[in-house]
């Protein structure tokens, strides 16, 4: 017999470690719903874990192949599903995220399949399945999560465009023209949230690849502070920037998501070594802004070169936050998207040191030989295999391989201009955090970019973004939907920014202006 609405809001409440619950609205699709509404409609027995995975499979094969958003879907995932049924009817869920279906970024480890980087030469140099899991992989499914499979990128998580040479340009599902671009490098695992294929999904970002997909299909994209989640199994980028977090339709779901894979572990060096406090999903509160303070800083809101709409659009999403309780001023912050690298450089040299580089050679080469490492056999050789179709888009390798190899086993914890380029970021996100307490600030507030998406084969806007100011600093960003155009096209969306360790906090506000605003809206189809 199905529990109560009583029995099963209490057995919520227990899985989701809330003070309360509010009862979760009924979606007539579970996979458009949020987790905790999917995860209400198992406990009353609406349906379980694996007739859910099943239709998100089913619809993976159909839109997913048509939208070019999947690279690989996993054999495994109708038996993890049916395992967590097992669970709940012995009521033991592992916790929130026990049978729901979520997707990994191409580039991520997934046992028992090939790890394609979206590219099809590297598909075809490393067909074979790899027999380990990513950490983060690891870490959902300890959770119970049902891992449905990989989803499609541009070649090596490089460009913001979602173009693969291995499964094609990524199509953007709000654009019937098929023309605007989804973004990227995450698109995929974008586009799979958008329409309801997963709940949600593990990105990366650089420079902005989970941010931007999120704000040109009008989902929430997350980048935590630099080191919260370690990034071990996944083909590397640059190992003094590259941060990884979660995409999904509602900032709670992007919480719980966070939740699970975050926290330290010895095999990223470069990892924060403090425990992760569990249960952020808990400080979420629709009153969060009430009170809170919020800074503007005027050179991050470009409005000269900004249209009228997507001005529009911000504008209503400051009233919004305003309309909330929140107090948004100007801020006159001590860094700023044009000062950063200046301000790197200067301090590196004030202090004697080399100049500082995210983008050392020596770094990259060490990361992707320990990659290959961590998946056994001979580390050296599979880079040497591979280093041309690699470099093709991290050209900040040497083309000789032997100037590569001899770079290869230099701890990129120890490299002097990554060494450099994080003492620079300390000293610089010291002078921040100064001017946040003295201003009183709980986050900043700006657009994640200042223009919806273009087509998919122009060139960008020639206007400057603060998406690499924000990796820089390694500073926690939640971008939220901030509403859509006349055109039906995700038009913006809102950045709220803190200082390291502040991602609890950030969600707690997005999630507040999230409740406020309501901006997400599904996709045709």
């Amino acid at each position: 017999m199905a529990p109560s609405r009583r029995d099963a809001l209490a057995q919520l409440g227990a899985l989701l470690a809330l003070p309360l619950v509010r009862w979760p609205r009924l979606a007539t699709d579970p996979l458009t719903d949020t987790i905790a509404g999917f995860q209400a409609g198992r406990l009353r027995g609406e349906y379980t874990a694996e007739e859910v995975t099943r239709r998100a499979l089913e619809r993976c094969r159909e839109r997913g192949t048509a939208l070019r958003a999947v690279d690989l879907l996993a054999d495994s995932a109708l038996t993890e599903a049916t395992r967590s049924d097992g669970r709940l009817r012995r009521g033991g869920l592992r916790g929130p995220l026990d049978g729901v279906p979520l997707f990994a970024k191409s580039i991520y480890d997934m046992a028992g399949l090939p790890t394609t980087a979206s590219s099809a030469e590297w598909a075809r140099l490393f067909p074979g399945p790899v027999r380990r899991d990513a950490l983060e992989v690891q870490r959902l499914r300890e959770a119970g999560a049902v891992l449905l499979g990989k989803t499609a990128a541009d070649d090596f998580a490089y460009r913001g465009n979602g173009t693969s040479s291995l499964t094609g340009q990524v199509l953007n599902p709000y654009d019937p023209s098929g023309v605007r671009t989804p973004g990227g490098s995450s698109a995929g695992a974008a586009v799979v949230v958008a329409t309801g294929m997963a709940f949600a999904a593990l990105g990366t970002d650089d420079g902005g690849s989970n941010r931007i997909p999120a704000q040109f299909t009008g989902v929430v994209g997350m980048k935590p502070t630099f080191g919260l989640v370690p990034r071990t199994g996944v083909i590397p980028t640059w190992p003094y920037l590259d941060t990884h977090g979660p995409l999904a339709r509602t900032v709670a779901d992007a919480a719980l998501m966070l939740d699970a894979i975050a926290g330290p572990h010895a095999s990223d060096g470069l990892a924060m070594r403090a425990p992760w406090p569990r249960g952020v999903l808990a400080r979420l509160r629709d009153d969060a802004l009430a009170g809170a303070r919020l800074g503007l800083v005027a050179l991050h809101v470009p409005r000269t070169q900004m249209s009228a709409e997507s001005l529009t659009v911000f504008d209503r999403a400051i009233a919004d936050c305003v309309a909330a309780g929140a107090v948004v001023e100007s801020f006159d912050a001590p860094v700023t998207r044009a000062t950063v690298r200046a301000q790197f450089a200067e301090a590196a040299a004030a202090r004697g040191d080399v100049a500082p580089d995210p983008n050392s050679p020596a770094a990259t080469a060490n990361a992707l030989q320990r990659y290959f490492a961590g998946q056994g056999g001979d580390a050296v050789a599979h880079v040497q295999r591979g280093i041309a179709a690699y470099r093709a888009f991290y050209d900040v390798l040497p083309s000789d391989w032997e100037a590569v190899a001899a770079l290869l086993r230099r701890p990129y914890e120890q490299d002097a201009a990554g060494v450099s380029f994080a003492r620079s970021r300390a000293e610089t996100v010291a002078q921040l955090t100064n001017a946040f307490r003295a201003q009183r600030l709980d986050a900043m507030v700006y657009p994640t970019m200042p223009f919806p998406a273009p087509a998919a084969t122009s060139s960008w806007p020639d206007v400057r973004t603060t998406l690499g100011y924000g990796n820089w600093l390694g500073l926690p960003e939640v971008s939220v939907p901030a509403g859509h155009g006349t055109d039906g096209m995700p038009a913006g969306n809102l950045s709220f920014v803190g200082l390291p360790g502040s991602d609890g906090q950030l969600l707690a506000l997005a999630h507040a202006y999230e409740r406020q605003s309501q901006r997400f809206v599904l996709p045709p189809g």
